[in-house]
């Protein structure tokens, strides 16, 4: 009789299968002991990331907390806090896990995305100049993102810096001729 092959939640994460991979997760968090605390922050960052796809950002922050007390400095789990605060409103919260990962890991793998977040926060906040630098680092380190070039355009713009902003739509077009917003953005700013 061939031993049953153990089912892998981040694969099931990848194909889009979350609702498997969030059980799958659980079930490996509940079977755990308390000296394997890699393959259990591995679960709770799989679970975190089907938790935020699902749109059930409350169990990605009461989870979330519940990972940070075993690794406390664990990055993976901190963008993912952050990231469910982000959704969630709740913007001081937000920041405060992604200025962590910054300051954690600022050549992680993610450190783009979570500039990107920082930048629509203060966005939502109304603060555009932090804006316009959170986005601008988000689009030096993925500088193919379209919409993310839009959104420093509408940063700039909101800080009233036409010029800048200009470039930043521009170059919004140049990546993706067809972004809507970035075009309406260049209309705005040239009608004034």
């Amino acid at each position: 009789m061939a031993a049953q092959e153990k089912i892998d939640a981040l694969k099931l994460y990848r194909q889009g299968a979350y609702e498997e991979s969030v059980e799958v997760c659980l079930n490996e968090l509940s079977a755990y002991d308390d000296s394997q605390i890699i393959p259990r922050m591995d679960s709770y960052t799989v679970l975190g990331w089907g938790l935020i796809r699902l749109g059930r950002y409350e169990e990605a922050v009461r989870y979330g907390e519940d990972a940070l007390k075993w690794s406390r400095y664990d990055t993976r789990i901190i963008e993912n806090l952050g990231e469910a605060h982000y959704y969630l409103g709740n913007h001081e919260k937000g920041l405060d896990y992604f200025q962590q990962y910054v300051s954690l890991n600022p050549t992680g793998d993610r450190i783009g995305q979570v500039y990107y977040y920082m930048g629509e926060t203060y966005i939502r906040m109304g603060l555009y100049n932090h804006a316009d630098i959170a986005l601008s680092t988000a689009v030096y380190h993925v500088p193919s993102a379209a919409r993310w070039w839009s959104r420093l355009g509408y940063a700039r713009e909101g800080a009233e810096k036409v010029k800048t902003a200009e470039l930043a739509y521009n170059q919004a077009l140049i990546l993706q001729s067809t972004l809507e917003e970035a075009r309406k953005g260049l209309e705005r700013i040239r009608q004034n």
